[in-house]
């Protein structure tokens, strides 16, 4: 047997991960930033669909769980840029894996994601 303490008796770590990025758009948000920073009308034209609300309050979520940074520069307007964190990029084989698995279940040919890599020149 095992000494580790059963899931049941501690925090489970994968609930904590679902926890912060079970919220609907925060996954694709990610994605999206795995391309680079982002602005946020970028983010809107990304993700069709996602209200403003919405992605303001996803974006200060990831923020709030530093996967995110937010960039404000002092400019007329003021410029707002987002963008990964090094605990965001943590995510990229999670993510990756998950790019796969989904390829395979939608027996699809490859797809330009920006957290695979591609063997092609």
């Amino acid at each position: 047997m095992s000494n580790s303490t059963p899931c049941l008796d501690t925090p489970c770590p994968i609930q904590f991960v679902l926890d912060i990025l079970g919220s609907k758009w925060s996954i694709l948000i990610l994605r999206e930033l795995f391309l680079g920073d982002r602005r946020t009308h970028e983010l809107l034209s990304a993700l069709p669909g996602i209200s403003t609300k919405t992605l303001t309050i996803r974006l200060r979520e990831l923020e709030q769980h530093q996967l995110v940074v937010r960039h404000v520069y002092a400019e007329v307007p003021p410029r707002v840029v987002y963008g990964l964190t090094t605990k965001g990029r943590e995510l990229q084989p999670v993510m990756a894996a998950m790019h796969q698995v989904g390829q395979q279940w939608l027996a699809q040919a490859d797809c330009a994601c920006p957290l695979v890599e591609n063997d092609s020149p």
